[in-house]
């Protein structure tokens, strides 16, 4: 009686187990059973995951792994053997439904292995790919031969040069770190890439605060000047493309909210004050301007270069590399002054690389949080100085009028942040 009583409490503690594979199998297989030519739907994949997870639980306390594999072989040749006797339609030869299948016996087999954290995020992930099957499809088709290559180039450059680089600080003041500035040039030209690809793939069909919004994850300035040039040429939609502006200049305080996070999260209690300020200051101009908009008014993409671009990485690592070592020296020579001179100068064309700049000297111990902040913020002031000139010389005063006071908006709440520490 007691082994009885102790085999039926070793069934009941693996039942939540089973659970979580039934949740999984039903989760993949109500997306396989919209599809009508796949030859396994709901049940099937239900039934699937949980087969997975009882034959690792039988191979586990057979202690015979063969057994497990040998259930991947019956699911794959049962599936297999599906399609051979009725064939699908002649644009789906089934091969995503059998390897989302044997997938889903994987899953099934997962769990019983402790990952079922993992098991379930990887369900998700899948029923996402089946289902998003027309999108996907349509960024494919979007996407250059020039975009293609770039990301390829891009990739080489991640995965196979960055781990080899050598991860040690050279040159004056240790500032210089190979692999240090390849990464940060990852990071930035990754968060652009994101941007640059939902940019072509939404398009303009979901109005001016997102595609301000995209265009400021990957050039603000590029955006400035296509919708300066535009309102110049229409007047009737200043107010449109200067709250497209000021968005798109909005979204660099949330560029760089992020890179401080990843690449100095100690000095994310110094920024934020300054970064939250110059946000939600402008947010309030840009909700009340945004009221007032033109709605009918045809918007464009901005023109910008894919960030993946082999040219455009080596750039920018180089920038980065430049104004690195020119705030070290700064800071060096004149003390905070000329650091905040390095970073007036070069965030009139870009903030990104001051920004990293002073979040690396900050973690090398070479600046304080204050005087990071304080850099930070006169590099976005100085970027909102630029392109508010751009506004002025191409757009005219009367889009100039509209833009002023986002920016100022802007930047006195960055100041005020910045004062508040």
């Amino acid at each position: 009686m007691e082994t009885v009583f102790q085999l039926n409490n070793n069934g009941i503690e693996t039942l939540p187990q089973f659970i979580t594979s039934l949740a999984i199998g039903l989760l993949i297989g109500l997306e396989r059973e919209r599809n009508p030519s796949a030859k396994a739907g709901l049940r099937t994949f239900a039934l699937v995951a949980m087969f997975g997870t009882l034959s690792a639980l039988l191979s586990t306390k057979l202690d015979t792994p063969w057994l497990l594999i040998a259930g991947l072989l019956a699911v794959a040749g049962m599936i297999i053997a599906a399609y051979h006797n009725k064939p699908a339609e002649a644009d789906d030869p089934g091969t995503t439904t059998v390897i989302a299948l044997l997938l889903c016996y994987g899953l099934g087999a997962m769990i019983w292995y402790g990952l079922a954290k993992l098991a379930v995020m990887l369900a998700i992930a899948v029923t996402a790919l089946l289902y998003f099957k027309p999108e996907l499809r349509g960024i494919s088709q979007r996407l250059t031969r020039s975009d293609l290559v770039a990301v390829l180039q891009f990739s080489v450059l991640t995965f196979i040069v960055l781990p080899i680089l050598p991860d040690q600080n050279y040159g004056p003041y240790d500032a210089l770190n190979p692999h240090q500035v390849w990464l940060m040039v990852v990071l930035i030209s990754g968060i652009s890439l994101a941007g640059y690809t939902a940019l072509h793939v939404v398009g303009t069909r979901y109005g001016a605060p997102l595609l301000g919004f995209l265009g400021g994850l990957v050039s603000s300035t590029a955006t400035t000047l296509l919708y300066a040039k535009n309102s110049k040429s229409n007047p009737a939609m200043s107010q449109l493309a200067a709250s497209i502006i000021v968005i798109a200049s909005m979204v660099v305080l949330l560029r760089l909210l992020v890179l401080s996070a990843v690449v100095a999260y100690d000095a994310l209690a110094g920024l934020l004050p300054v970064l939250a300020g110059g946000f939600l200051f402008g947010l309030v101009v840009a909700l009340y301007s945004w009221r007032k908009t033109i709605y009918a008014t045809k918007l464009n993409i901005p023109e910008t270069s894919n960030p993946a671009e082999l040219r455009t990485a080596l750039g920018f690592g180089l920038l980065y590399v430049i104004v690195l070592l020119g705030a070290a020296w700064m800071q060096d020579f004149a003390g905070s002054r000329g650091l905040y001179v390095v970073a007036l100068v070069s965030g009139l064309t870009d903030v990104d690389a001051i920004t990293l700049s002073s979040l690396r000297l900050f973690n090398l111990g070479q600046l304080s949080q204050h005087q990071a902040a304080t850099s930070i913020a006169l590099a976005f002031i100085s970027n909102l100085a630029f392109k508010f000139g751009m506004v002025i010389f191409i757009g005219g005063k009367n889009l100039a009028r509209y833009v002023a006071t986002g920016f100022v908006a802007m930047a006195c709440g960055a100041l005020l942040g910045l004062f508040a520490l």
